[in-house]
């Protein structure tokens, strides 16, 4: 996909303002960032992993273990999808990042608090808020979702009648 993206970077280039240029390298500089980033937190959750299995102490029924774990892979997960979010922006050839994307990111990232919170230490306001928040994302994910359908099928209902 990367190849295929910075080929077609490199096919448009001609056609584009300043402005579209300073963009895509802006974008593909942003994309290698967050693969660093991804690789480094991959690599750190690895290490982790087989540290807590040299140590034999991998017990998921341990809930420190549980978090520490599942915190981390979230982390990876939340990163890969705001680098396809930031990538899509080449492949689609949008100047906008999409609203879907951002919104999916931002739960993702309320539902890692989830897992990673201590219950016995967190208090009703930041549970409540928590909550809120994830309905609240859920929503806006809903409509978001609703309206792109909404106008696909009034796109290919033009289609059809041209």
């Amino acid at each position: 996909m990367i190849g295929r993206i910075l080929g077609e970077t490199r096919e448009n280039w001609a056609g584009l303002n300043l402005y579209q240029r300073f963009e895509q390298v802006v974008v593909l500089l942003l994309g290698f960032l967050v693969s660093v980033v991804i690789a480094v937190a991959l690599l750190h959750l690895v290490q982790t992993v087989f540290e807590l299995l040299r140590l034999g102490s991998l017990d998921p029924s341990r809930r420190d273990v549980f978090q520490t774990i599942f915190g981390m892979i979230m982390i990876v997960l939340i990163a890969l999808e705001f680098n396809h979010t930031i990538l899509a922006v080449l492949d689609r050839g949008r100047s906008v990042i999409q609203v879907r994307a951002v919104v999916l990111i931002a739960l993702l990232a309320v539902l890692r608090k989830f897992i990673v919170i201590e219950i016995e230490d967190a208090d009703a306001v930041l549970l409540l808020a928590l909550a809120a928040s994830t309905l609240a994302l859920g929503g806006v994910y809903w409509a978001v979702r609703e309206q792109d359908r909404a106008m696909q099928k009034t796109e290919s209902d033009a289609a059809r009648v041209e």
